[in-house]
């Protein structure tokens, strides 16, 4: 399957309110279209700093803004698009074979991944011609 940018997609998680402050909670396969194996979150980025610049072979992930906003640039070999991450609540699901980017990070953000396989260096395609020549033969 030739995945493009457009099977990302935002995904609303639950949020349960209370004047205290409010919760989300966060399920496998529920809105989640995977399980959860594997769960990071990155803190601390640099202002100016890029993180990410890769796709991933097999596994797919949802990537949330818990705290502060980022931008999430997607490119599926032909297409491009930015998609600003700023509410705890909302998730960018990542399906397998995007590349992606992650900057413009706000003061204080943390951005919570949520991914469908474990770790594992051979999952990661980090050279855009290796990407490129992947999403042409695909």
């Amino acid at each position: 399957m030739k995945t493009t940018i457009n099977d990302c997609r935002l995904i609303d998680l639950p949020r349960l309110y209370d004047p205290r402050g409010s919760l989300t909670p966060i399920y496998n396969r529920d809105p989640i279209p995977f399980d959860i194996v594997r769960t990071y979150y990155l803190y601390d980025v640099p202002g100016g700093s890029v993180r990410g610049g890769h796709a991933h072979r097999e596994l797919q992930q949802l990537i949330v803004s818990v705290m502060g906003a980022f931008d999430v640039v997607l490119d599926d070999g032909t297409h491009q698009t930015t998609i600003r991450l700023d509410r705890a609540y909302r998730g960018l699901y990542m399906p397998r074979m995007i590349w992606r980017e992650l900057n413009n990070f706000s003061s204080g953000g943390i951005c919570l991944v949520l991914a469908s396989l474990p770790f594992d260096e051979n999952e990661y395609i980090r050279d855009r011609s290796e990407f490129s020549r992947l999403k042409e033969s695909k």
